[in-house]
């Protein structure tokens, strides 16, 4: 089926915007802006919770009306969506984002089986971000519901579509066959040229880390980020670092608490970060991690540290992807490790030691850094830039369409499958 059919039909996403620090709102408005430069004549349209009342997009029309308190919530948005009489519907899922005020998870879950229910009529994408590769038996059972109801479910990583498997054949259940892999996008367009760093500094009044390399902390705050492990680290490998390389390094720390809930690992955190800045070793920086900004808080670093419990940091790490940075982070963990095995454009800890091997590498070692970043510049070229992704959603759209028009369920193969098959075509016959 051409896209260019149902011009006047627009594409749909439910998703939230900013204030929502959430990342799946920055994973939407890269969407918003590559998928209008893809296909510029299609209008976009984002239905949104009401607390993003205020969100604005130039490339998106955004409809703020989602109310999470309300128990209803799911059969006014069908509503809302079925006057807008959609190409297709692209919902973005997210532990938390469907959970408003008090309302439990399992609460939510159903609600947003609600809403596919009610959105059965039309060709549906859900995009699945909190897919970890051990699911509990209620995320199984909801996952395998999600599949049923849409037309086509989104994963982030390969390794989440085979350990799905895998899952779901540990217990004697079919593998749902309309699940795609769409990667992370990351911007081609942000990278800065060394040249431009002292003006960044400038900009941002950080004129006296001119000058300076800086081994950088960068994102929201809060007890599953682990900043205390590199903080209680770093005095011992401080003076190590410089005295092998000969210039001065100081723990860059750069963010903001975004949840009270949060408030003692954020004090806690900064507290350590003062304590090296005094002995100057390190200098903290008080930002909100979102926009422009962002990218040039994270610029500024010679390499990246992603110390984390859990893979919540995928937005911060397709930004480093986008500029080209080296990092560490902490393995095995979810996509995280999956994107630095793919790109191998960044190292991998797992204890303290190996934290401290990995810092003293990136640090002492000029040309692992620019290889490590060469090698996220390719996988950027070649896999996840945005100018890349979009288009792939754009298909996901495209194939939606047809399967809802045609009748014909999407049956993408399984991770391996393909090659299984190659495999036996090429065996010789007996």
């Amino acid at each position: 089926m051409p896209l260019s059919q149902y011009p006047d039909r627009p594409f749909v996403t439910v998703t939230s915007l900013p204030p929502n620090p959430a990342s799946a709102s920055g994973i939407a408005e890269d969407a918003f802006e590559f998928i209008h430069r893809h296909v510029p004549q299609r209008k976009q349209v984002a239905v949104a919770p009401t607390n993003c009342s205020e969100a604005r997009h130039p490339d998106a029309e955004v409809m703020a009306v989602i109310d999470l308190a309300a128990p209803d919530w799911p059969s006014r948005a069908v509503r809302t969506i079925a006057e807008l009489n959609p190409y297709s519907v692209h919902i973005h899922h997210e532990e938390g984002l469907y959970s408003g005020g008090d309302v439990p998870e399992s609460t939510a879950r159903k609600r947003f089986l609600t809403l596919l229910e009610g959105l059965a009529e039309f060709p549906t994408i859900v995009e699945a971000h909190s897919v970890r590769g051990r699911l509990l038996e209620s995320e199984e059972a909801f996952l395998t519901h999600a599949a049923e109801l849409c037309t086509i479910m989104i994963l982030k990583c390969d390794y989440q579509k085979w350990r799905l498997e895998w899952s779901f054949s540990r217990a004697a259940k079919d593998m749902p066959h309309n699940v795609a892999v769409i990667p992370q996008g990351a911007r081609p367009d942000r990278h800065y040229a060394p040249r431009e760093i002292d003006a960044i500094k400038d900009e941002l009044g950080l004129w006296d880390l001119k000058g300076k390399r800086l081994a950088g902390l960068v994102g929201w705050i809060q007890g599953n980020k682990r900043w205390d492990i590199v903080t209680n680290l770093w005095p011992e490998i401080h003076d190590s670092i410089c005295l092998q390389t000969g210039e001065e390094w100081l723990l860059f720390a750069a963010g903001d608490i975004n949840d009270p809930l949060h408030q003692q690992d954020f004090d806690h955190y900064v507290a350590e970060i003062r304590n090296l800045e005094r002995i100057g070793q390190a200098r903290f920086y008080q930002f909100a991690p979102e926009g422009e900004r962002y990218y040039k808080v994270l610029a500024l670093c010679d390499f990246l540290i992603l110390p984390t419990l859990d893979s919540t940091q995928s937005s911060t790490l397709s930004r480093i992807i986008a500029l080209n940075k080296p990092y560490v982070t902490t393995a095995p963990l979810e996509g995280l490790t999956a994107m630095t095995v793919e790109s191998e454009g960044g190292l991998l800890f797992t204890n303290r030691e190996t934290l401290r091997r990995c810092i003293l590498r990136l640090a002492t070692q000029e040309d692992l850094r620019w290889r490590l970043g060469e090698k996220l510049k390719n996988y950027l070229r070649s896999k996840v830039s945005w100018d890349i992704v979009a288009k792939q959603y754009v298909n996901a759209y495209r194939l939606a369409r047809y399967s809802k028009d045609s009748g014909m369920p999407i049956r993408f193969p399984r991770e391996f499958e393909a090659e299984a098959r190659r495999s036996q075509q090429r065996a010789p016959a007996s």
